[in-house]
């Protein structure tokens, strides 16, 4: 916490906020604020999910009837594999590190900025050129491989192959750059007294992250300029023809997206255990189990990409041990998933929006975690391979897990960020239609998938139209859910009321500075204490929020009378 020697009570507002200084367009293009940056990566990435969300409606619409809508099987073609690939390299890879960690992870160690200032404002134009770059394949003709651009059709179809995979090259940059300042800055810039394990867990998370994203990101890097060679040069690294083997490409793009969707879930893992620990008012169990989870799953995520190539033509014997690594994944996944249930255990819980989400986050998680286990074994996935059961498995994981817990984390620091308040009321209406319209649409998915309906296809056989159209649905109803959620968020930026400096309750540092922060974030220099204390946080009826009760100095408290000698 923060402690202002001459008051008991911080002073509410200190100094002038990152929204207020410097309003013109210059101020934000050149800032090296990382809160600036940050809320400028939230703003591009939510107009990337709104595309890529855009796409997949339209996506199940055409899949409401089995034959033809409105859409061509070459245009549905486009349209999912754009949508795959916005929503992966665009929203999911960079949403919770690069917007919601670049602002909350210095005021979390207590510094004024990040590491690299530069480097951070250079990482967000990257993710712009590379966006760019996206829009641009959308525009010139479309892209048509899926968003994995499999060899060999990737190096001969006449789509904006190009484009895309040399947008991918960018958004790497933009990834290790992010990972690098990440990593300097945890290490370097931490006062003294946060040791490792005085640390918030979401720190730990995005510390983890970033050990993916500087070790993994530089082999999908070379991974895209060597499908650009060989599709302009005729190289033959994929061409079995010219002596290449198109399999080698899925080794190279496995050995990265894997570890990609721990980039993806690691930084939303961390949000969930800040979240039960503040709403359950307890302080977080099994801390260093956690904290050692996030490094474990960072660790053996580098070792499980086979297990999306069973069916790839490897060896039985790589089959079985991608299997069981696969399988072991999953422990330090579980751990975290105990210590959220024990620290709710006998906590006095508060259902407020961020923990509706991170409720709702466990439930998903742990359907697409369960489901990933049929996958992971041998005999079952020979069936499930390329079906529906997979989508399923993957929006659990991604959307069930990624995309909730970026919106309970939006919901969480959104008082910090912008220093308003949104309705209660409303955000847990939005939470509820998200939650029932996620399950409504993917869920029957898993049972069109074990019935056999193969993925990618825009065209399907009479008996799967009920579940289509169930799905698509429900599809409508989560469209609507996050449109209530975008409205209520936004309305609260001009007529929500003024948030206080710590609303929950928490005990993290980025709570005892102004809402939203000043523009160094703190003024004076932040005093320590366990970030998952909260004995000391009352409620204050003129602050509108929690403060930490004073505690008296050792001078200040009262000596024990010692009673006189007998003699």
């Amino acid at each position: 916490m923060i402690v202002d020697s001459n008051s008991e009570k911080i002073i509410r507002d200190d100094g002038v906020n990152y929204l207020n200084c410097d309003r013109g367009w210059k101020s934000w293009a050149f800032t090296l604020d990382h809160k600036r940056i940050g809320i400028m990566y939230l703003a591009g990435i939510l107009l990337c999910f709104l595309l890529g969300g855009i796409m997949a409606l339209l996506i199940r619409a055409e899949l409401f009837t089995p034959g033809k809508l409105y859409l061509t099987e070459d245009k549905y073609n486009e349209f999912f594999t754009l949508h795959g690939a916005i929503m992966t390299f665009l929203f999911l890879i960079p949403s919770i590190p690069a917007a919601i960690g670049n602002f909350m992870l210095p005021i979390m160690v207590g510094a004024k900025d990040v590491a690299f200032p530069r480097m951070n404002l250079a990482s967000f134009y990257l993710w712009v050129v590379g966006a760019i770059f996206f829009l641009l394949a959308l525009g010139l003709g479309g892209l048509d491989t899926g968003w994995t651009f499999y060899t060999p059709y990737s190096t001969t179809t006449n789509s904006t192959v190009i484009a895309a995979t040399m947008g991918v090259f960018i958004l790497g940059f933009s990834s290790i750059f992010t990972g690098l300042n990440f990593i300097v800055t945890i290490n370097k810039m931490r006062p003294a007294g946060m040791t490792w394990f005085r640390m918030p867990l979401l720190l730990w998370s995005l510390y983890a992250t970033s050990i993916i994203q500087v070790l993994a990101t530089p082999v999908l890097g070379i991974t895209m300029i060597l499908l650009t060679a060989e599709k302009m040069l005729g190289v033959g690294i994929f061409d079995p023809e010219l002596g290449g083997d198109p399999v080698l490409y899925q080794h190279f793009f496995w050995f990265y997206s894997h570890p990609a969707v721990y980039i993806m879930i690691l930084p939303a893992m961390g949000v969930i255990s800040e979240l039960m620990s503040v709403f359950s008012r307890k302080p977080i169990f099994g801390y260093r189990f956690i904290a050692y989870s996030s490094i474990a799953i960072a660790l053996l995520g580098f070792l499980v990409w086979g297990h999306h190539m069973f069916l790839s033509a490897d060896s039985p014997l790589a089959a079985v041990i991608f299997s069981a690594l696969t399988f072991s994944v999953s422990i330090p996944s579980g751990i975290k998933v105990f210590n959220w249930l024990a620290t709710m255990y006998k906590g006095s819980i508060r259902l407020d929006t961020p923990m509706c989400y991170a409720l709702s986050f466990i439930l998903l998680f742990g359907i697409g975690g369960l489901t990933g286990l049929f996958l992971g074994a041998l005999a079952t996935d020979v069936h499930l391979h390329d079906t529906y059961f997979v989508v399923a498995h993957f929006h659990y994981v991604m959307m069930g897990g990624t995309l909730i817990a970026f919106l309970a984390a939006l919901h969480y620091w959104w008082p910090k960020m912008f220093g308003k308040m949104y309705s209660e009321k409303w955000a847990k209406v939005a939470c509820l239609l998200i939650f029932i319209g996620f399950n409504w649409t993917f869920f029957p998915q898993f049972l069109l998938g074990s019935q056999g309906m193969p993925r990618r296809y825009a065209r399907y056989e009479a008996e799967f139209e009920g579940l289509h159209r169930v799905s698509t649905t429900g599809a409508m109803v989560l469209g609507v859910g996050l449109g209530i959620s975008a409205c209520v968020l936004g309305y609260s930026l001009w007529r929500g009321k003024r948030a206080p400096r710590n609303p929950w309750g928490a005990a993290t540092l980025e709570w005892q500075t102004g809402s939203p922060p000043p523009h160094h974030n703190f003024i004076g220099k932040p005093v320590l204490t366990d970030p998952y204390d909260y004995d000391d946080l009352v409620f204050d009826e003129e602050e509108g929020g929690f403060v930490r009760r004073r505690r008296r100095s050792s001078s200040e408290q009262e000596k024990p009378i010692k009673e006189p000698s007998i003699v």
